[in-house]
């Protein structure tokens, strides 16, 4: 949308957003990054209570767990309307999820914690692997505008849905019982056992299924190769990073359901030339985001700091009680926290936030010109061109009343 400064620097008004886009709004990220994070801290204890736990099978999907988190929470709170950053979250938790679900599952099934709660509801859950499978190559279409980009690429994405659909649901046919049936017996990995032993028509369409998906995802790189090869400037550094990352994170994940399940390891490449895209390039527009982050989490890390130095101070070289020491920690902290922001921030800003920091320095170069003048054209003229340095906007123009 284009940005239309005047004299009280007012922007165009934006369209009323539907309940969808609201529900996407960036504290809605913050709260399903920060579910994630606890369901990704919680299946390292229930693997260790049921005895599974492991590198591969609960350390490895918890670092690549935190990885979709980071990168999805950046994106997603900066542009809450793009899938991407949701699609990455959505990944994160299926990742974490079925991990978390199956060991439940096993606490009550193998381990001997009989009556858990909805532990029928985990064993339904923990073949969420289904979904991470059908999210993991959306992204890599998506990239960067959240939509396809062509017609071609359309179909492609239709198509991918309806595949994605097919596969879901055989799988919740195949997982069912484990919410209805009478007895249930789980695997080693808290799942319905009936699952992992698919025989007959239902292994033929889980074969005719895998070989589609193959299919589609080799026509998702072709067509972000094309999108490459007419792409130009910084879109064209943005996607040669995302087909890196990409294809090799499709190939770990083909190269894991077809023939070994280590090269699933892969699949940390695509948040990884994400983030790269997104960071390095400016895309989205998120510098205003990471100079907040870094900023906030530098001021914390100095104010915890000083006000643990201090309690020490007090307590061990002045004598002091533990109270008085506290609280006289506390007011300095207090104290030095609005100093300690604005300096901080000042400082991010001109490293990751280089616009605000620019605008802030053309606003005061005016301000220190303003005291001086007293022509009115040459104020007008000062004045339209500091907001076209600060603001950048498509038209601006002053309206000075009689």
């Amino acid at each position: 949308m284009s940005r239309v400064a005047t004299a009280g620097l007012t922007t165009e008004p934006v369209p009323p957003a539907g309940r969808l886009a609201r529900l996407a709004s960036p504290t809605t990220a913050l709260a399903l990054a920060a579910l994630t994070l606890l369901v990704t801290l919680a299946s390292g204890p229930l693997a260790v209570l049921d005895h599974q736990f492991s590198g591969s099978n609960t350390v490895a999907p918890a670092v690549f767990a935190l990885l979709f988190i980071v990168v999805g929470t950046v994106v997603a709170r900066g542009q809450p309307r793009n899938p991407i950053g949701w699609l990455l979250l959505g990944i994160a938790l299926a990742l974490v999820g079925g991990t978390a679900a199956g060991s439940y599952a096993l606490l009550d099934y193998r381990a001997g914690y009989h009556g858990l709660p909805l532990v029928r509801l985990a064993v339904f859950l923990a073949p969420s692997w289904s979904v991470f499978i059908v999210l993991l190559p959306l992204p890599i279409l998506l990239f960067p505008d959240g939509r396809p980009s062509s017609s071609g690429s359309r179909r492609t994405f239709m198509a991918y849905l309806a595949l994605g659909a097919a596969f879901l649901a055989l799988v919740i046919s195949q997982d069912a019982p484990a919410l209805v049936a009478r007895h249930i017996r789980v695997d080693s990995s808290g799942e319905l056992a009936a699952l992992n032993q698919s025989r007959g028509v239902v292994a033929a369409l889980y074969d005719a299924l895998l070989l589609l998906f193959i299919a589609v995802c080799l026509a998702l790189v072709v067509h972000q190769v094309l999108a490459y090869r007419q792409s130009t400037g910084v879109r064209r550094q943005q996607l040669k990073w995302l087909m890196s990352g990409g294809a090799i994170a499709l190939a770990g994940l083909i190269a894991s359901l077809t023939v070994a399940g280590g090269t699933l390891v892969l699949v940390v490449a695509l948040p990884i030339s994400i983030g790269v895209g997104v960071l390095r390039y400016r895309l989205y527009e998120i510098d205003r985001l990471i100079s907040r982050t870094l900023s906030y989490a530098l001021l914390t890390a100095l104010l915890v700091g000083t006000f643990i130095g201090l309690i020490a101070l007090t307590t061990d070289t002045f004598a002091l009680s533990g109270r008085v020491g506290v609280a006289a920690s506390t007011l300095v902290a207090a104290a030095l926290f609005n100093p300690l922001r604005l300096r901080i921030q000042r400082v991010v800003d001109r490293r990751f936030n280089r616009a605000h920091y620019d605008a802030e320095a053309t606003v005061a170069a005016f301000t220190a010109r303003l005291r001086d003048a007293v022509e009115i054209d040459a104020i007008r003229s000062d004045l339209l061109d500091a907001v076209n340095r600060a603001v950048q906007p498509t038209h601006a123009s002053i309206w000075i009343k009689p």
